[in-house]
This record gives structure tokens, C-alpha cells and sequence, in this order.
């Protein structure tokens, strides 16, 4: 029932019950990926903040996107599918069936791709790095950054719901769309996907960056033979396949191996040291076969000399 024409006031703890009754109808006829939220905070991590920040920073949203918050926060969005440039999503409302929302977003472009990762030549370290957001701060503005960055603007975001609101952003898109922040802790890399981007682009290039400095400071050159395995598990990814393809890279590559084998010969070397002082026992030598033949050869030679000085005496005292 409603008072003067204004709905029914619902609790977040009814919201958030009706949301489970719902959430648990339709795992039974469905595989669906819902959006939980433990406490009042939607997003942890540096991505999930980021897609929030972002989207909050546009005037064009700050009035209506808030109105989505309650709604993520009481586990109405019942599922959320992130794909290429594509979002669905099923979010409870005050009707028995959950709203459908499509929510397009434009790829990221060429252009804008290779500017991003010329940014990030020689800073990052490696794929967890980048996915953990522990980068330096020039990376975090150079991928915030308007236009040129890698977040969407309201431009290249379209989105519709199957609900009756008028309004342009109704609560089931907004609610949509930071369930997208919170689904980012989980798996920063839906990020890239949703973007149509490859992040081993980003760590191949600052790992070329990285190693045609460690030439340039290198006295010679290394003729070490590099195994694609041991490059992959080194940096996180498969970088032999593409990158060997000219002198320049293979090059590289090995002087990054030569400098990685280089740390782990001093480490080895100052376990030894440590050892060392510390007095450790050496494994004691046991005699070779040929050491115990001869050492056996020679206890018989003395046991056979007694015998006989016995057998002189012997004979000696008989004769007086």
C-alpha cells in the first residue's frame, strides 16, 4: 500500500530479505553470478574505487547514480555477466520478476591503447603488480585520465532497463553499475575484458623497456641460451612467442635472464658464506672400496705374523 501516492517505506533489512527469497528462486532455475556486498563498503581495491571514482566524477551521473547504492549494498543486483564492451545484469525491484539491464560500453580505442602503454614502459614490475594496483602514482593519473586514460566517459556508455522509471539512469542501472566496482575486487581483469584489451601488452612493453636499459649498461654481451618457460614464470606472462620475433628483443631478453641468474649465483654464494661462519659440519668421507680392500689386505698380513711368532715360541720351550 502507499500513503498520498508515495510508495510504502521498506526497510534495508526487508529489502535485503526479499533479495535472498529472490536470489535463492532463481539459482534453482539458473546460473547466476549475484553481487555481495559485506558491510557498507562497495569496493576495496585500487580497480574496484577507480570504476567508482570515475563514474562519480561525471556531472552527468553524480545525481543519479547515488540512488543505486542502497540497492548493490542489500544484494538486489541478483546477477551480473561482464563480457567485451557488454553487461547484463538481473536487479530486484518492487515487482516478483528482476529488471533486466543491457549496459554497453564502447572498446577502448587503438590509439588511446598504445599511448596507455607507452606510459607504462620500464613501471611496471610484472602482472600482479598491475592487478593489484601497487604501481607508481604517474600510472594511476595516466589511467584516470579523461579521454586519454582507461576508464569510460557517460558518452561511451549506453544502457536500458526493463523497468517503468522515466528517468535517463534509473536505480536498477545505477545499482548495475557499482555492482561493476565491487565485481572488479574479485577479478580486476573483467576490467580489461570489458575494455576489449590484453594487459600482456602492458608487461611486454615495460619488459622491453627494462631490458634495453639493462643493455645499454651492460660491458657484454650474453650467448646464454633463454627458455621460453623460465622467462614466462619470471614475469607472469607468455612473452617468448611474440617477442622473439626481431634481434633487438632476443637481445633483450637475455640480458634480463643473464641479470636474473646473476642474482641467484650471489644468493647461493652468500648462503655458503653464512654457513661457513656459522661452523656447519662438513659431510665426513667414507674410504673408496680400494681404501677398505688394502686396509683389510694389511690387518691379515699382522694377524698372519703373530701366528706365526707364537708357533716359534712354541716349538723353542718343547725343545728345552
Amino acid at each position: 500500500m502507499s500513503f498520498w501516492g508515495f510508495p510504502k517505506y521498506i526497510s534495508k533489512a526487508e529489502k535485503k530479505a526479499k533479495a535472498e527469497i529472490k536470489l535463492a528462486q532463481l539459482k534453482k532455475k539458473q546460473d547466476v553470478r549475484p553481487v555481495i556486498i559485506e558491510g557498507s563498503v562497495i569496493a576495496r581495491t585500487w580497480w574496484g574505487k577507480a570504476w567508482n571514482k570515475n563514474l562519480e566524477s561525471y556531472a552527468d551521473y553524480t545525481n543519479r547514480i547515488g540512488r543505486g547504492r542502497s540497492y548493490v549494498r542489500c544484494g538486489a543486483v541478483l546477477d551480473l555477466q561482464i563480457n567485451a564492451g557488454e553487461i547484463k545484469a538481473l536487479v530486484h525491484g518492487s515487482r516478483a520478476k528482476p529488471y533486466s539491464i543491457n549496459i554497453k560500453i564502447k572498446r577502448l580505442s587503438k590509439n588511446t591503447w598504445q599511448q596507455v602503454t607507452s606510459e607504462c614502459a620500464g613501471k611496471l614490475e610484472s602482472l600482479e603488480e598491475l592487478l593489484t594496483g601497487k604501481f607508481p602514482k604517474a600510472l594511476e593519473e595516466t589511467f584516470m585520465q579523461r579521454n586519454t586514460g582507461l576508464f569510460p566517459s557517460p558518452k561511451e556508455i549506453e544502457f536500458d532497463c526493463s523497468c517503468p522509471d522515466w528517468a535517463s539512469m534509473c536505480k536498477h542501472v545505477a545499482a548495475t553499475l557499482y555492482g561493476i566496482g565491487a565485481r572488479l575486487d574479485e577479478d580486476p581483469t573483467l576490467f580489461f575484458t570489458l575494455r576489449g584489451v590484453d594487459t600482456s601488452d602492458l608487461i611486454k612493453r615495460t619488459v622491453s623497456s627494462r631490458a634495453e636499459d639493462l643493455l645499454k649498461k651492460a660491458s657484454k654481451k650474453s650467448s646464454r641460451i633463454i627458455e621460453g618457460a623460465d622467462l614466462s614464470a619470471a614475469f607472469g606472462v607468455d612473452l617468448v612467442r611474440e617477442t622473439v620475433s626481431s634481434t633487438a628483443n632476443v637481445t633483450a631478453i637475455k640480458a634480463l635472464v643473464d641479470d636474473r641468474v646473476r642474482q641467484v649465483r650471489t644468493k647461493k654464494a652468500g648462503k655458503v658464506r653464512e654457513q661457513k661462519k656459522a661452523g656447519s659440519a662438513q659431510p665426513v668421507k667414507r674410504p673408496g672400496k680400494a681404501a677398505a680392500k688394502q686396509g683389510g689386505a694389511k690387518g691379515k698380513t699382522k694377524m698372519a705374523v703373530k701366528v706365526a711368532t707364537k708357533k716359534q715360541a712354541t716349538v723353542k720351550k718343547k725343545k728345552r
